[in-house]
This record gives C-alpha cells, sequence and structure tokens, in this order.
C-alpha cells in the first residue's frame, strides 16, 4: 500500500510518498516520490505520479484524508490560536477538525448531511453500546438502525440499547441550543437511554460499586448536591475552559458521581457530545477497542479533586480524548 509520509526537519514539513509490504513476518517500507514541503505541492504532485496511479486510487480515502486534514491544519497555524496548557499540540488538530465541521460540513447540502449523521450515530451507538458490554456487531447495528433488521439471538435490552441512543443522539442535534444543562435535562436523557430497559429512573438512591476504578461513587444522600456543584463547576468554567477540554472534564466529573443505578457510562458519553455540539465543536466517539486506554485515562482523572481542575490530572484524558477525535473525524465528516 501507498501513502503519504511527513517528515519535520527545523520546523518545515516535507511530505513523501511511501510504499509499504509485507515480506514474510517483515514490513518493508520505502519512500518513492517526493512530493513537496506544503499541502497544495503535494497535491499537484499526487497527479503527476502516473507511475503509481493503480496504488494511489486503492488507498485514496486515506491519502485524501491526510491532504484535507493537513490542508486545514495549515489554516488553523495562520490564525495563531492562544495555545492550551490541557490540549498542548493536539489543539490545533482539534482546532481544524472544528474549522472544517464549521465551514465545510454544515454547509453541505441537507441530503448529505443527513447522510453523514446517520452513519455517525451508527458508530457511535455500535461504540458507546459495546463499551457497555452490548454484543450486537456494526453490522448488524448498521441494519437494525437503517433497515429496522432485528438481529439473530440478541436480547431485547441490547435492541433498545441502540435504539434509545440513537433516539438521544439526534435529539441533542436537532435541540442542543434550546436545552440547557440541568439535573432535568441530565434525568431526562437518562430516562430516554434506559426507557424499555431500565425502570429504575431519577437520581439513585442507594448505594453503587463501580467495577475497575478506584474512587468511590458519590453516597446516595449527596448525589443531588454533587451534580449541584457538577453544574455550578460547569456554568463557572464554561467561558474559562476551552469548549473541548470543558466537556472532556464534565465527563470525567460526572462518571465520578455516577448518579444513575445504570447507564452512567451512555449518559456521560452523550453528556460530552452536547457540550462540544453545543460549542460549534464535532462529536466525539470513544471506540470500544479503545476501551482499556479509556479506563487507564478515567482511573488517571480521578486523582484530580471534584472541585478542582489541575491540568496534572487530566492530561492524559485529554491525549486520549484529542486522539479520538483527530483520528475518527475526517473518516467520517469530510
Amino acid at each position: 500500500m501507498v501513502y503519504i509520509y511527513k517528515k519535520k526537519v527545523r520546523n518545515k514539513n516535507y511530505y513523501y510518498l511511501r510504499a509499504s509490504k509485507r515480506k514474510d513476518k517483515k514490513i518493508l517500507v520505502k519512500d518513492i516520490a517526493y512530493l513537496g514541503n506544503n499541502i497544495e505541492d503535494v497535491k499537484k504532485s499526487i497527479e503527476e505520479l502516473p507511475k503509481y496511479k493503480n496504488e494511489i486510487r486503492k488507498t485514496y480515502k486515506t491519502i485524501n484524508n491526510f491532504l484535507e486534514s493537513n490542508r486545514y491544519i495549515e489554516k488553523i497555524k495562520k490564525f495563531k490560536i492562544k495555545k492550551d496548557n490541557f490540549l498542548k499540540e493536539k489543539l490545533t488538530e482539534i482546532e481544524a477538525c472544528k474549522y472544517h465541521f464549521v465551514k465545510e460540513f454544515k454547509k453541505q447540502n441537507k441530503l448529505t448531511r443527513n447522510e453523514i449523521w446517520k452513519n455517525f450515530i451508527i458508530e457511535f451507538a455500535f461504540n458507546t453500546t459495546s463499551i457497555e458490554g452490548n454484543t450486537i456487531n456494526l453490522l448488524e447495528t448498521k441494519e437494525l438502525l437503517e433497515n429496522e433488521k432485528t438481529p439473530k439471538n440478541k436480547t431485547l435490552r441490547e435492541i433498545y440499547d441502540l435504539k434509545n441512543t440513537e433516539k438521544v443522539f439526534y435529539k441533542i442535534i436537532n435541540l442542543k441550543d434550546k436545552l440547557e444543562l440541568s439535573n432535568d435535562f441530565i434525568i431526562d436523557i437518562h430516562k430516554e437511554l434506559v426507557e424499555n430497559i431500565d425502570k429504575r429512573i431519577g437520581y439513585r438512591t442507594q448505594d453503587i460499586r463501580v467495577i475497575k476504578s478506584n474512587f468511590k461513587a458519590t453516597p446516595p444522600p449527596y448525589v443531588k448536591t454533587d451534580m449541584d456543584l457538577l453544574l455550578n463547576w460547569y456554568n463557572k468554567n464554561k467561558e474559562k475552559l476551552n469548549p473541548f477540554v470543558l466537556a472532556s472534564i464534565l465527563h470525567h466529573k460526572f462518571e465520578k458521581i455516577h448518579p444513575f443505578m445504570d447507564g452512567n457510562g451512555r449518559t456521560g458519553r452523550i453528556l460530552l457530545n452536547y457540550v462540544l455540539l453545543k460549542n460549534n465543536y464535532p462529536p466525539l466517539i470513544i471506540k470500544s477497542k479503545n476501551k482499556e486506554d479509556y479506563l487507564h485515562s478515567m482511573r488517571i482523572a480521578d486523582k484530580s479533586k471534584f472541585s478542582k481542575s489541575e491540568e496534572k490530572d487530566y492530561l492524559q484524558l485529554m491525549q486520549f480524548f484529542s486522539n479520538e477525535m483527530i483520528n475518527n473525524y475526517w473518516n467520517i465528516f469530510l
């Protein structure tokens, strides 16, 4: 296969067309053409390489994603945006995703936008429910949500899990500007996510044990108090923190409270995306294949005090969420 490789020398970028192939148990890598030191030159060079046109066609999407993402990164660099101590070097790539989302995706034909949203929601629903143990695979999720084809030998709980997630995500897309973050809003989102799955709605009044965690969830009598504190923290920081940082920390603090008997992870990942969308950032998928890295990053953040948001506690979580955004955005929204 062929792909574009970027090398940085003394703060200057150099682009190469690189080929890799497997031989026996080794992967052999070779630079086969120099493409230039800026994206426009790279595009021209790609078009003038007839010798490799078949190989380039096979990996067109990968190459196009690389070119477009880097083109937007170069645009963002010209804006000289203020540095962020949480996101560090990832800030430029996150803002490039946002810039494309606002300037390109939102101006697409309505039918095109709807198709892309549908594809995103299928991916999101599959991954967020899979993290919690849903066994319906991605192809089955696609058939269920696109064609109402029910997968065989799966529980009603798993089916409702996916359909509820789809319904709730469309709700936050369409009503994000009309809905403000509040206890009632969070309880309502949770209620819709567990419809036909769990009758225990509203903030919990019993203790809960969070598996694979190094924290104790908020004791039942103090759940409402801690949720009020979380909302106060959000309102206090929504003009201070970068919205991507705000959404990420809110998600972690919400999970640390664990206000419901069931559905906390799914609700928390919806809230994460609600804050992103409300601030004109693209939504985020946490891939189920990265579950262990996700939980590990959350556990490191558990060291933080509930009332604080210190950079040292959240750096790894920010890196994780940033990578999930950067690695997935261009595949879906471009």
